[in-house]
């Protein structure tokens, strides 16, 4: 591995670790100005080149209050590949996210929504959420009244590599961003004083130069055209299964898992091939509601199919002296509700805020001070959040017993009543009202 270290100081600002803990540079990049001696001194510095570190560049570069500090990015993968991402219009990324009217507002407002391509978005105006064991379920939809008062939409499915390319190529229409790309953190400590300067209240993030970088819940949401993207949390022994099936035999396996009991779908996880035939036999014997599931999976991309841990994670704060987390560094959450995401861009939008206001107000940035604001509004709201998504993982997990026929009451008394459904897209949108 070669090694050629650099020395990042984060001025009498902050350290912003966003997006992950740990990144790694290859050589600096500088989207505009020139490159300064070393060590290089920024007011932000942020470790992560996920959609909530671009964001929060983005914000602070389009912000005439905070578009003169003085800030870098640190990211371990090559951007450049990003930057310049594009497929076929008949192939999609297996990552996908749904982003709130919230959200996708929020990334327009900062000029990044223009620079993504629109075609490879779909808006949906309709959700589903059903009881696997029992077929309760809740339709979700908006009525003509609300359609009319504006709300029109529940999310905008994207792609991530989507999402993190038009925020690149924002960052470079806006210039002033200094990146290191391809690098690894080494660690991040206080500076030295010296006769020239004191650096002992001044992080100091230490790079080192990577080698070059070669060049069970189902969740099914719609893409562009005739393509859906689908999320299936499993355990580990059934995931292993369902990347090592052919195509024919995987496809089968989704179409079961929407029409099938979960007797008939758990059984089909113990044999290593035959699904396909399984399937068909099985049909031919199961009364199936077409108009009330999504339709038959026909194909799989090729490549797509793959498996990530789930985690729920939560940090105990947000800040410290010269610290703030956003995105996962701060919280991981179950994809059961599909606002992983939306939650980092709520971060995004907080501590953007509270930096202007630093700014504006003459405070330093950094001190733990200005940025309890950050932490105080943030760290309550998404531990409302992941509390939640947590309980209703671990309610849909039983498949037996008195709890199941609860919750299925539960699932068609809200279905029942248009004001508390209504109130649920709200928040599922963004729109809500804010309890915290």
């Amino acid at each position: 591995m070669a090694s050629n270290p650099r020395h990042l100081i984060a001025g009498p600002r902050f350290v912003c670790r966003s997006c992950t803990q740990r990144a790694a540079t290859q050589n600096r990049r500088s989207f505009a100005t020139a490159a300064a001696s070393n060590p290089d001194i920024y007011d932000v510095v942020c470790v992560g080149g996920g959609p909530a570190g671009l964001s929060l560049l983005a914000a602070l570069r389009s912000n005439p209050t905070t578009s003169r500090l003085r800030v870098a990015l640190v990211e371990a993968q090559d951007l450049s590949k990003t930057r310049n991402w594009t497929l076929p219009a008949d192939r999609f990324s297996n990552r996908c996210s749904s982003l709130t009217p919230t959200s996708a507002q929020y990334l327009n407002s900062i000029g990044a929504w223009s620079h993504m391509k629109r075609e490879r978005i779909q808006v949906y105006q309709e959700m589903q959420v059903w009881d696997g064991v029992t077929d309760a379920r809740i339709e979700f939809d908006w009525t003509p009244d609300s359609v009319t008062s504006g709300g029109k939409t529940i999310a905008y499915m994207c792609e991530n590599l989507n999402l993190t390319s038009g925020l690149l190529k924002r960052l470079e229409e806006l210039g002033g961003v200094s990146v290191f790309d391809a690098a690894k953190v080494q660690d991040i400590t206080l500076g030295e004083e010296t006769e020239e300067l004191d650096l002992s209240q001044w992080p100091v993030v230490h790079l080192e130069a990577l080698s070059a970088p070669s060049r069970t819940s189902r969740v099914a949401a719609g893409l562009p055209g005739k393509y859906s993207t689908l999320v299936w949390s499993t355990t580990p022994a059934n995931a292993a299964l369902l990347k090592s099936l052919a195509p024919k035999d995987f496809i089968a396996l989704v179409n079961a898992a929407f029409r099938l009991s979960p007797v008939d779908v758990k059984f089909m996880h113990t044999t290593s091939s035959g699904q396909d035939e399984e399937l068909q036999w099985r049909l031919d014997h199961t009364p199936v509601d077409v108009a009330a599931i999504p339709q038959t999976a026909v194909g799989v991309q090729e490549g797509t199919i793959a498996s990530f841990p789930l985690k729920l994670r939560h940090a105990d704060t947000y800040i410290g002296e010269r610290v703030a987390l956003i995105g996962d560094a701060a919280h991981t959450i179950h994809p059961l509700a599909g606002q992983g995401l939306n939650s980092g861009q709520g971060d995004v939008q907080s501590l953007a805020k509270t930096i202007e206001y630093a700014v504006a107000h003459g405070q330093d940035i950094g001190s733990s001070l200005s940025l309890e604001t950050y932490n105080s509004e943030r760290y309550a709201a998404n531990h409302v959040l992941l509390g939640v998504c947590d309980k209703l993982h671990k309610l849909y997990s039983v498949e037996s017993g008195p709890l199941v026929h609860l919750r299925s009451l539960g699932l068609n008394a809200v279905n029942a009543v248009g004001p508390l459904k209504k109130f649920i897209m709200d928040q599922a949108a963004g729109s809500g009202a804010r309890f915290i």
